[in-house]
């Protein structure tokens, strides 16, 4: 159960290095335009809050990476336990405010880590 929480953990953080890039260095690319759904004229008059928002992902992945490599397995726990939540209210905040499909890439994925780290214990 702790080899799969810990991969599961890792795909979510990896899933938030992914958005960071996106949102720090792709933005007004139009393969990233396409997914976020957003027109270029958008995308350039709103790149500097992309590339915030991008940063705070990569806190996220940060903590998640934090709290597996950490050397104590129960600080490592409770880090790990911390920044799922964070994920998970960072999804739902964005899945009513901006598009519903965030809960699903966002909020689900931490949320089955956040299960899994839990029983591992």
């Amino acid at each position: 159960m702790d080899i799969a929480a810990k991969i599961l953990v890792g795909l979510v953080a990896l899933l938030h290095v992914y958005i960071l890039v996106l949102e720090m260095f792709l933005w007004t690319q139009e393969s990233t335009r396409k997914r976020f759904g957003t027109s270029a004229e958008f995308a350039a008059s709103t790149r500097a809050l992309a590339a915030n928002q991008g940063l705070y992902n990569g806190f996220l992945a940060a903590g998640l990476i934090w709290g597996l490599v950490h050397p104590d397995h129960a600080i490592g726990v409770q880090v790990q336990i911390f920044f799922l939540v964070c994920v998970m209210v960072a999804g739902i905040y964005g899945s009513l405010t901006a598009k519903r499909s965030i809960l699903f890439v966002q909020t689900v994925p931490a949320a089955l880590a956040l299960l899994l780290v839990l029983l591992a214990g």
